[in-house]
């Protein structure tokens, strides 16, 4: 897939989404996944965040995706209460790799909620990091969505 950049030069675009139940309230799941403090004790994907959870601010978060571990600067670009977190960063050169990744909280009624996690990335190096994106970087955000999970439904 492709789409125009700011200053309309094509560039490939790549988008990840999972989904997974959790029971628990939309309050309960957000306490977890805004609690950076605690994802080295449960978060398999981001062993480490940090920052204030205001939009426009930066995080420091380091992502772990098979054996490669990076630590990042994204700006929170959504802070919904309850319902929606995102950021986006992206290299230093301009145009080669950008990622926005989402958390959205949606409510079943009942205690149940659905989580959605999803990235969009865009950039020169989208077409070379296919399979890894597909791979190591998918099977982080689904073992992410299993333990936030369990955390979330622990009584």
């Amino acid at each position: 897939m492709e789409d125009r950049d700011g200053l309309g030069y094509m560039r490939a675009v790549k988008e990840l989404h999972t989904e997974i139940e959790i029971a628990a309230s939309p309050e309960r799941v957000w306490r977890e996944l805004t609690d950076f403090a605690s994802y080295g004790e449960w978060n398999p994907l981001v062993p480490a965040a940090s920052g204030e959870l205001r939009e426009g601010q930066p995080l420091r978060v380091t992502l772990k995706a098979g054996k490669r571990t990076m630590t990042i600067k994204p700006r929170l670009v959504r802070v919904v209460p309850n319902r929606e977190l995102a950021w986006r960063g992206s290299l230093p050169v301009p145009g080669m790799f950008t990622g926005e990744h989402t958390f959205e909280i949606t409510s079943l009624g009942e205690g149940r909620v659905r989580f959605h996690h999803w990235e969009k990335f865009s950039g020169m190096l989208v077409p070379l990091l296919s399979r890894m994106l597909d791979g190591d970087t998918r099977r982080g955000f689904e073992a992410m969505n299993q333990a936030l999970k369990a955390r979330a439904e622990r009584t």
